[in-house]
């Protein structure tokens, strides 16, 4: 486990901002709001893998965060409550574009290694020139995978590698028991591993075993 950065920190010490945004103050939600924001684009954007669609997403679950922080009941719970916030935007935006488009590759970007899981940071560990392109088709070929998941195995997929919830917040988020959250983790990894065996990426290749 990494040391905690002071973005981290300010995450988990900002029940006082909470506290003021569920009173009203509308510089406290703004700040919450500059707070939370890339890592929940971050979670739009690996739901999607489209940058259109994940800001999209990501604004409209501010926005309700904004309009529904009042009505919180335990500050406490913030975090799992605004995620539940943005799956029920990325679910929405999903349904809107459903038969309409399909996803782009074009837009993607590269998510600090802080936050990417253990087989992406190991895409990036060598930072040999020549061997920078291989790695960012490696690491766009990952991405891929991920959106050949389930719907409900790559929220808890993203939630838990990318997002590092824990299983409580992912299930409060999801409003589905810890056993069902660790039962679409334990099937959503394996079936990541079928993929990544099926596109023929070994984990001599990816430097880690899922």
């Amino acid at each position: 486990m990494h040391a905690e950065t002071l973005p981290d920190m300010a995450l988990m010490h900002s029940d006082s901002l909470v506290e003021r945004a569920r009173q009203g103050d509308r510089n406290a939600q703004g700040k919450l709001v500059q707070l939370w924001y890339k890592r929940i684009y971050n979670y739009c954007f690996k739901f999607f893998l489209d940058h259109d669609m994940a800001m999209e997403a990501s604004q409209k679950a501010f926005i309700s965060m904004c309009r529904n922080v009042e009505a919180l009941q335990d500050v406490a719970r913030f975090k799992s409550w605004l995620y539940k916030i943005a799956v029920n935007s990325c679910r929405e935006e999903a349904r809107k574009v459903k038969n309409s488009r399909s996803l782009s590759f074009d837009h993607v970007v590269n998510v600090d290694a802080e936050d990417s899981p253990a087989w992406e940071k190991a895409v990036r560990r060598n930072e040999n020139p020549e061997r920078q392109y291989q790695q960012q088709e490696l690491s766009d070929l990952l991405q891929q995978c991920l959106m050949e998941l389930s719907v409900e195995q790559r929220e808890v997929v993203i939630m838990k590698e990318y997002e590092g919830l824990k299983f409580r917040e992912i299930a409060e988020a999801l409003n589905i028991s810890e056993n069902t959250v660790k039962s679409r983790m334990y099937y959503g990894l394996d079936a990541l591993k079928k993929i990544l065996e099926r596109r023929q990426i070994t984990k001599e290749t990816l430097g880690y075993e899922l």
